[in-house]
């Protein structure tokens, strides 16, 4: 018997995270006793822009959704920055072989090339088209020539998909996972164009960070959580305590500052 079958009611999750990560955490979802609502906001797809002429001495990568550009290419000799097991994991099964780890975020991936690689160094990272500056402007900083290969790329969905819709309309969702801010910002935005707005405000929203939780915050959004650390295992440690009650804090995530009683949902 799992925690959350033991202690709290099943939560009706939705897991808004492109494939096929997606699918990975919707299982682990389920297994933590929830019930999962698999329905990405954003279609990943690779961008088909050649990569960029050379030479560069190693790879940086700050998503697993930009390795499959890398298989069967000489890049994937070079030496592969990772900045996390993820990425890590994904450039090993696409056949990169110098893989070296990071702690899980982008100063600690910028601080693994510092101590690896000297300055003046050649970097190409294989990044999405939306990024964040880090750990460019950092790298930059210390010296290291980096250019950017936009690899890959996120699109929105056209609406709301319906089981979401659906779910909303009738109260049958507890909370949604949001990986990226850009995922957030994009469900948030399909279910106000859907007319699902009040139903979607009131959900319990787990956040990978407090970047992730940005667009719900300027949207007035109270009700969500912020995982202690930028990964999956504690964003996933939010739902153990949590239910369909007010949401605890005796686990592995915090309460977002914003999320204070007697202030006013959107």
């Amino acid at each position: 018997m799992t925690r959350a079958t033991e202690c709290r009611t099943a939560l009706r999750v939705w897991v808004a995270r492109p494939l096929p990560a997606g699918a990975r955490t919707a299982e682990r979802v389920a297994a933590l006793g929830h019930r999962p609502l698999l329905a990405p906001v954003l279609d990943l797809a690779l961008s088909g822009a050649p990569a960029p002429d050379g030479p560069f001495d190693a790879l940086v990568l700050t998503s697993a959704s930009a390795v499959p550009a890398l298989a069967g290419s000489p890049l994937a000799a070079l030496p592969a920055y990772c900045v996390g097991a993820r990425t890590a994991c994904a450039a090993r099964a696409a056949g990169l072989v110098s893989i070296h780890e990071a702690g899980g975020d982008a100063r600690a991936l910028a601080n693994l090339i510092g101590a690896a690689l000297p300055r003046g160094a050649r970097l190409l990272h294989a990044a999405g088209r939306e990024r964040k500056d880090e750990p460019g402007d950092t790298l930059a900083a210390r010296g290291y020539r980096l250019t950017v290969w936009v690899a890959y790329a996120a699109r929105p969905l056209p609406a709301l998909p319906e089981p979401v819709a659906e779910a909303l309309e009738a109260g049958a969702l507890d909370a949604a996972l949001h990986y990226s801010r850009r995922s957030a910002a994009t469900a948030l935005g399909l279910a106000r164009a859907a007319g699902r707005e009040d139903a979607f405000c009131h959900l319990a929203h787990h956040c990978l960070s407090a970047d992730v939780a940005a667009p719900l915050v300027a949207a007035g959004i109270l009700s969500h959580v912020v995982a202690a650390r930028p990964d999956e295992e504690a964003l996933l440690a939010g739902l153990l305590s949590a239910g369909p009650a007010p949401i605890r804090q005796d686990n592995d995530a915090e309460v977002s500052p914003a999320l204070r009683p007697g202030r006013e949902r959107c």
